[in-house]
């Protein structure tokens, strides 16, 4: 097994994803929901209206509370939080980073946008 395959399985582990349906019905009750693809991909697969956009790089900053780089709408170490990428593989990782930040209820979007856009769920844009 390649070491990025081992460390996406340790990851995971610790995760309870959703699928696009579950997570939308998170985020409506509350959840962030948080897109981490970057600007050019978006441009290209197209966005879902109201998710928070925040890139890969800068993410542990805006979401870390104790951060003085934070959001304001991080309101704490309890809130729920859904990492959306393309395909649920980058945002996998992304998730589990969170949680060791001590977001507990950090996770991520089984299978992504791309997951999201099958369901039928909300998008715009996109070629």
């Amino acid at each position: 097994m390649a070491a990025i395959d081992t460390l996406l399985a340790e990851a995971r582990a610790g995760l309870v994803r959703l699928d696009p349906l579950a997570a939308l019905a998170a985020w409506r009750d509350g959840a962030l929901l948080v897109d981490i693809r970057p600007e050019a991909q978006r441009r290209v697969e197209g966005d879902v209206p109201g998710a928070m956009l925040i890139e890969r790089n800068v993410l542990e900053w805006r979401l870390d509370p104790t951060s003085p780089h934070s959001l304001p709408e991080v309101l704490g170490h309890e809130q729920p939080i859904l990492i959306l990428c393309s395909e649920g593989y980058a945002s996998s990782l992304a998730a589990a980073t969170l949680r060791r930040l001590g977001l507990v209820n950090a996770t991520d979007v089984a299978g992504g946008f791309h997951a999201w856009r099958r369901a039928g769920l909300p998008t715009a844009g996109g070629m």
